[in-house]
């Protein structure tokens, strides 16, 4: 028996939700409707094996690049990368580790680390090998140096040639009614990216974070398969200034074990860290040691980029984003399997982002253009997107707003609309209203402390002032069976999100991915006829940004 309806049955209903009048009063849908069994087809074949997990500087990203420039010129979309190409090349160094050896040592014990079960080890630093010997250890809470909220994890001590080791996320996940750092919302200083950054900065020579599955939001099992492979980061003018020799995870059992020995318990030192006057802490007589070879290479990866040219103001843009790549070939599972096809994440952005692209070619031409980007490196710490946002194809000033698409909604019809990174910008709006429209509730983020509004491919362009809405289907499921299909949520991320059986299937429901991408439809294409430009909230973080621009947008 199957679980839901194939997507060859849902497509010969001609998908009710795109055809049918929503409960409450609905908008027009759009002249052309989205196909699930589109849908599903672009994914069958992005997420394929022959595809090899979209790893990117692979023979997988030629092909991938291939599809995507052939399905977007097929809908009706123009090249949009520079010079009338489809794509924009991405400068990156890959690095990658090998022979990695480790330990930590206490007093005259030696506690030997196996790269991908205690810990998994990695560098973005330009070079040939790796060697730190017996290395200080340093405990410096959450890493975290915030001089707007009277924050100093580092309290002026020096950690200069030390290895440093930090909690993940920040201090008010744990007691959330400390309000530090926004409740459990998670704030960019929760992020892995931020504490590396911030290691760089205070000179360490080695950065160990320790995770725990609750406050990073995912298992071991996602840091072993994201780590253990290939890194990449963007070409640095001055990379030594910008990362550390030495980039780590620990599991957390082990960084009680170190502490222990250390004369230190790790539980006392983690409440400790939750407060302002939270000091380093010395693990007295315990170092680090770590060598490995690297082969450092530089790859020119891509974003694929198309347009749709605007009749009355083609110079304002309409962006809608969201990222191709996936991790690629790594160490096979417990069922042999090595490619980690990345169906949900995110072949069903990609595929959402060529329905989108069909959808505004067949119908009346927008006023102003509309500009799809498949992102490259989102997986390696949204590269792809930060090197458009730092060299825009198409100004920033004069893009309107934007929409990310990333893991979508696979299970079926839902009764909410999960709104990442709540609170920022006046597109709330916009979506609560679409929302109701279509009888679903707009909401927070349901898990602000998983940090998402920090962790996909919006995040680089919403920095530099571009006002942008990620939008996730979330809540209760509305058909049977509703027990199911709950499961069926939660196992991906138990068990499938960065595994090798993120795999595409047959039998899933895309009817709420349907309705999330008519939501973003239908706001896009109001924006896109109008001559509104969306804001930033009093307060956001992101409003400076864009206000010295503003004399652009008329």
């Amino acid at each position: 028996m199957r679980l839901f309806p194939t997507a060859a049955v849902l497509a010969a209903g001609a998908l009710l939700s795109a055809c049918a009048t929503m409960e409450g009063g609905a908008a027009a849908p759009p002249a052309a409707s989205f196909d699930t069994a589109r849908l599903s087809e672009h994914v069958r074949v992005l997420a394929s094996d022959e595809y090899q997990g979209r790893g990117i500087a692979t023979p997988a990203e030629d092909m991938t690049v291939r599809y995507l420039s052939e399905q977007y010129a097929a809908a009706g979309f123009q090249p949009g990368g520079a010079n009338g190409s489809w794509t924009q090349d991405v400068a990156l160094n890959r690095f990658t580790a090998s022979n990695v050896q480790a330990q930590f040592k206490v007093g005259d014990a030696s506690i030997p680390l196996n790269q991908g079960q205690q810990i998994t080890i990695s560098t973005r630093l330009p070079g040939d090998h790796v060697m730190l010997m017996d290395k200080p250890l340093v405990f410096v809470g959450y890493g975290i140096k915030a001089p707007e909220r009277n924050w100093d994890d580092f309290k002026g001590v020096d950690v200069r040639g030390k290895v440093i080791v930090v909690l993940v996320n920040d201090a008010d996940f744990e007691e959330p009614a400390l309000d530090t750092f926004n409740g459990r919302a998670m704030t960019y200083y929760g992020r892995w990216t931020y504490k590396y950054e911030e290691a760089a900065r205070q000179g360490a020579a080695g950065v160990i974070i320790v995770h725990e599955a609750a406050p990073a939001s995912y298992g071991w099992a996602t840091v072993q398969n994201s780590w253990s492979g290939p890194q990449f980061d963007i070409v640095r003018a001055n990379a030594a200034a910008e990362r550390v020799p030495v980039e780590a995870w620990m599991q957390r059992d082990v960084a009680v074990d170190l502490f222990r020995r250390a004369g230190q318990d790790f539980e006392a030192l983690k409440t400790s860290a939750r407060g302002r006057d939270f000091r380093p802490v010395e693990l007295a007589g315990a170092t680090f040691s770590a060598m490995f070879d690297v082969a450092t290479s530089r790859v020119t990866t891509r974003n694929v980029i198309a347009r749709l040219p605007g009749t009355t103001h083609p110079e304002e843009t309409i962006l809608y984003t969201g990222h191709w790549d996936h991790i690629g070939v790594g160490e096979p599972d417990a069922n042999g399997d090595a490619i980690f096809n990345g169906a949900v994440d995110n072949a069903t952005g990609t595929a959402g982002l060529l329905e989108l692209a069909r959808l505004w070619a067949a119908g009346p031409r927008p006023e102003r253009s509309i500009v799809m980007i498949s992102f490259t490196g989102e997986e390696s710490g949204l590269l792809g997107s930060e090197f458009y946002a730092a060299n825009p194809v198409w100004p920033l000033a004069t893009t309107v707003a934007g929409f990310n698409i990333d893991a979508m909604n696979v299970y079926g019809r839902v009764a909410d609309v999960d709104i990442i990174g709540s609170g920022q910008s006046n597109l709330d709006a916009r979506v609560t209203a679409e929302a109701m429209r279509q009888g679903r509730t707009a909401r927070p983020d349901s898990n602000p402390a998983s940090g998402s509004y920090f962790r996909s491919d919006h995040f680089p362009l919403a920095k530099r002032g571009v006002p942008m809405a990620y939008v996730d289907g979330g809540g209760a499921f509305r058909d049977e069976p509703v027990a199911a299909r709950d499961a069926a949520r939660s196992e991906y991320g138990a068990r499938r999100y960065h595994q090798a059986d993120d795999e595409w299937s047959a039998d899933w429901d895309l009817r709420g991915q349907v309705e999330d991408l008519e939501l973003i439809f239908n706001i896009g294409r109001d924006l896109a006829n109008s001559r509104d430009w969306p804001e930033w909230m009093p307060g956001s973080e992101f409003g400076p940004a864009r206000a010295p621009s503003a004399n652009q947008r008329r």
